[in-house]
């Protein structure tokens, strides 16, 4: 009898128990977006011990800190699948670029290139403390480089042979899969079963493949195929990196690459892509160069811009590439930032070349993008591409398996002209393309930046904001929030977004970056301790 009074006490009061339980913090009164795409609701989230706990009404509380959300969206924290942070979180570890435009979560290593000594990597993150969580890939350059540095050619038996225990090994310290870049050096000159095999071993521990395809302008679709291909063969999940259409003659044709992506997943295929919500793209001066000539290592790539012959083969493959792409010049070319003249910076190719009082040609200036990667010693010239149309953009970011990505670093603010996708990639689509353009609902949006990438990169405790997951959480004012950044002003934080925990943590306070190092270093499916 009296356990029976006692259990019915017991039941009636656990809702006021529950709501009595300490908390580290809750945040009240804000409407939740929980990642799924579902509706917001009104909601509480209660976090202890960094994780959220408890997602609903929560009538009272004794938590540590009440963070009051009215007016405000309270969502998963921004997972972007696209970055390059390598050498930055060492210099930065606040990264606030990233932190202010809502991002918890960065995976870096892509387009090729990573650290190939993932573990020492981890190791010294970890040490120094950081404030975002981050995941990496391997990069396929970045492993061809050590092996065969940049020679143009197959790899041998023996030199494929390393290159999988390279990539092997990375899987094991942690990497979530590995990457290409195959417009650069010397990822461009591997042929496509050196990176099957590779694929093979990444998808042997559970990996994803990652890929800067081939080729973005006229040859996209043969580039997409590729990819497809690479999956189909080495039976790996693949991410198409910053899905775009960057030739003119081409622009409108995103619905025909949208179908070969779906045409592969109807097939069985995991393809998914990316991409950032700008007509231009980010890359160095070395790419407009044919691959060919940048081969054998900086002295070699010298001696042919001094042979008279071969300077005039480089210049008229140039020349033909701008013909192709409906270009009279390289006025789309801008340099984002030139150490050996920083009075370059902001300016494009074309001008530059007026600037210096050359001939005004499209041949003068191919010239002087070989003068200008001479006279910095070959040290890499940071460029912005204006390459793309904004239909297509609409129409990718419209496709239900896009993820936003930045494809950007640790911007050091006030340095260069860099562009503006490091500061405001998705408080750009919550403004522009949700509230303004209203191209996909704001719970799509959403959706498209927390538990898909979450998913594809297999973070299975992250984009969601449920019961047991991680407390990555940001609240951002949907009228407001919106990207300041821009191609002639690029240094300016995102506003509207007013808090940012990373793991339980304010990083974000009130509009204020707090200075806490709470980032998490997150492993691949096949880690190994």
């Amino acid at each position: 009898m009296y356990y029976r009074f006692f259990a019915i006490t017991f039941f009636l009061l656990l809702p006021y128990l529950l709501n009595a339980q300490a908390y580290d913090l809750v945040i009240k009164n804000g409407r939740v977006i929980d990642g799924t795409g579902n509706p917001w609701i009104y909601a509480d989230v209660a976090i202890q011990n960094g994780r959220i706990v408890r997602v609903g009404r929560i009538a009272s509380t004794n938590a540590k800190r009440i963070i009051d959300a009215t007016g405000l969206m309270v969502a998963p924290g921004f997972i972007d699948v696209h970055t390059h942070v390598e050498g930055d979180l060492e210099v930065q570890p606040g990264a606030p670029n990233f932190v202010y435009d809502g991002v918890t979560t960065l995976i870096t290593g892509n387009c090729g290139d990573s650290h190939t000594n993932l573990r020492t990597y981890f190791d010294t993150l970890r040490a120094k403390g950081i404030s975002v969580n981050l995941a990496s890939l391997v990069g396929h350059n970045a492993v061809r480089l050590r092996v065969m540095k940049t020679a143009f050619r197959d790899p041998t038996a023996r030199e494929q042979a390393e290159m999988e225990t390279l990539v092997e090994q990375a899987m094991k310290d942690g990497a979530v899969g590995i990457s290409t870049g195959l417009i650069y050096t010397p990822g461009t000159y591997a042929h496509t079963p050196e990176i099957i095999s590779l694929a093979k071993m990444a998808s042997r521990y559970g990996g994803v493949y990652a890929s800067h395809i081939r080729n973005e302008g006229q040859n996209v679709k043969q580039a997409i195929e590729e990819a497809i291909l690479i999956s189909r063969e080495a039976h790996i999940p693949v991410e198409i990196s910053h899905f775009k259409v960057a030739s003119k003659p081409l622009w409108g044709k995103s619905v025909e690459t949208i179908e070969l992506v779906e045409a592969a997943r109807r097939e069985g295929l995991d393809v998914t892509v990316d991409q950032y919500p700008y007509t231009a793209s980010s890359t160095s001066l070395a790419s407009i160069i044919p691959s060919w000539a940048l081969a054998d290592g900086d002295s070699m790539v010298l001696t042919r811009f001094h042979n008279p012959a071969t300077r005039t083969k480089i210049r008229t493959e140039m020349l033909e590439t701008l013909a192709k792409n409906v270009r009279k010049n390289y006025e789309y070319a801008v340099v984002s930032y030139y150490g050996a003249d920083t009075t370059f910076n902001g300016l494009s190719i074309s001008r530059i070349n007026q600037k210096l009082g050359r001939k005004n040609t499209a041949e003068t200036e191919a010239d002087l993008v070989m003068d200008m990667m001479e006279r910095c010693h070959m040290e890499h010239v940071q460029m912005v591409y204006h390459t793309m149309s904004e239909t297509d953009v609409e129409t990718i970011m419209r496709y239900s398996n896009t993820m936003i990505a930045s494809d950007a670093g640790v911007s050091v603010f006030g340095s260069g002209m860099p562009h503006p996708r490091g500061y405001g990639t998705n408080a750009r689509v919550l403004g522009r393309y949700v509230r303004e353009r209203k191209v996909i609902p704001l719970e799509e949006a959403v959706r498209r930046m927390t538990s898909l990438p979450a998913q594809r990169f297999q973070l299975t405790d992250r984009g969601l904001l449920r019961p047991g997951y991680a407390a990555d959480i940001i609240l951002f004012n949907e009228k407001i929030v919106s990207d300041r950044a821009t191609y002639e002003q690029p240094h300016a934080y995102t506003t509207g977004i007013n808090w940012v925990l990373v793991n339980g943590t304010p990083i974000i306070d009130n509009g204020k970056h707090t200075g806490q190092r709470s980032g998490q270093l997150l492993m691949g499916p096949g880690y190994e301790k």
